[in-house]
């Protein structure tokens, strides 16, 4: 797991480096794309950032075209971040050559290994955030 991370890490900073985004500002944008639109509290809450730092990255992210701060149709006075289409393709598409290799290792697994091998990293995500959420909350 930890090669794992390490290698995942390496090619996020590539991937950053290529379109001038901070691995933070990545883990965030991140994490709007997938699960967006969202307010900046639940992204400070998902991404583990102090909402002050998320300032920062927002007004980084959306200087550089990646995001959008919207006004909530229910409530004007909520903000809601939204990633931009056109630049979330363009950073898939940097991703393309992690994507195809994966697309091959999976090729060699049946349905059932499969299934097993997405519990596994399911069940692994999740001890990690519960993890994360314990230390944000001060416990070990």
């Amino acid at each position: 797991m930890r090669d794992l991370r390490t290698e995942l890490a390496a090619l996020n900073r590539q991937v950053g480096n290529r379109v001038a985004v901070r691995d933070g500002d990545l883990d965030c944008l991140d994490l709007i794309s997938r699960t967006g639109p969202l307010s900046p509290s639940a992204l400070a809450r998902l991404a583990g950032v102090h909402p002050a730092t998320l300032t920062g990255v927002l007004d980084r992210l959306e200087r550089a075209g990646w995001i959008a701060r919207e006004r909530d149709d229910r409530d004007r006075r909520a903000v809601l971040l939204r990633a931009s289409p056109e630049r979330t393709r363009e950073m898939y598409g940097l991703y393309t050559g992690m994507n195809t290799a994966l697309d091959e290792i999976c090729a060699g697994y049946d349905q059932e290994q499969l299934e097993l091998v997405a519990d596994f990293l399911s069940r692994a995500a999740g001890a990690g955030r519960d993890a994360a959420h314990r230390l944000a909350e001060g416990d070990a």
